[in-house]
């Protein structure tokens, strides 16, 4: 029986690797960093493992990895991470308790499909007992409700629509943030706070995702000068932020947003937050 395994990222010696040595037990593909392809292979090719082969990746396709995590778990299809000491630990980092496996370069071939067949057993046997696997527990108590990515998990009416303004200094960021919204909400998106400020003279929004730190003008000064006109001092803000320390999340509280959503955001986590803050 082989196993089918989507590859994704720079590791080229270690996606070889699953390509010439390791085609005995496994059926391999190839994505692109792109969230759209990486959905797409997940949905049409139905791997059995999804392996990302790292090395020296930029911050913004380890959030996109990150962000995939959620579609993964939902088809019970393990993350394994693989590639250097230092690459593991960064993508740790950015998305903690991600991965259902890490696996550190230099390594043989041979123990990288031990592992990786010794993972998929498992995740069989727990599947088959009705078990779920540590990582599922740590999912399931962030995010308790049960996901259907075809249909948004929450209501909302038809007749308006609600209106969010997204501001992010992240293009890619922007756009998966907008894919998770635009089922529920009409979305208007601003590359910076000077952006967002000139987009609120004009027009009106029911809530604002504000990135807590951007280059130019950061969140908490954009924060400022909307709560220091009365035309938007009412709107509902909700601060993304990818700082996890204690003393940065009491900063970032301590402007009074209605909320706070760490980065890599959760789709249902992100629906759920932008409803309780629209709908109090």
């Amino acid at each position: 029986m082989k196993y089918k395994v989507l590859l994704t990222g720079n590791n080229d010696s270690a996606i070889d690797d699953f390509f010439m040595q390791m085609n005995e037990n496994f059926e391999v593909m190839t994505t692109s960093s792109r969230y759209e392809d990486i959905i797409r292979h997940i949905t049409y090719f139905g791997p059995d493992l999804f392996v990302y082969c790292i090395y020296n990746e930029l911050r913004d396709d380890l959030v996109k990895i990150a962000n995939i995590k959620f579609r993964l778990s939902q088809s019970n299809i393990p993350l394994v991470v693989l590639g250097l000491k230092e690459d593991c630990d960064e993508f740790d980092k950015v998305a903690p308790n991600v991965s259902n496996l890490t696996l550190h370069r230099p390594i043989s071939v041979a123990v990288i499909q031990d592992k990786l067949i010794e993972l998929l057993k498992e995740r069989r046997f727990l599947e088959v007992a009705g078990i779920k696997s540590e990582t599922e527990e740590i999912m399931q108590e962030l995010y308790p409700e049960p996901v259907d990515l075809q249909k948004p998990s929450v209501p909302v009416k038809e007749q308006p629509r609600k209106h969010v303004l997204v501001v992010d200094d992240n293009a890619m960021m922007l756009k998966v943030l907008k894919e998770h919204l635009h089922d529920n909400y009409d979305v208007a998106t601003a590359v910076s706070g000077k952006v967002a400020l000139k987009f609120l003279e004009r027009k009106k929004t029911d809530l604002i995702l504000l990135d807590y730190e951007m280059p130019d003008e950061s969140g908490p000064a954009v924060l400022e000068k909307i709560r220091a006109s009365e035309a938007t001092k009412d709107i509902p803000v909700i601060f993304l932020t990818g700082v996890t320390e204690t003393k940065k999340i009491k900063e970032a509280l301590a402007m009074k947003p209605q909320n706070y959503i760490l980065k890599p955001v959760e789709r249902e986590k992100l629906l759920d937050v932008i409803a309780k803050a629209i709908n109090p």
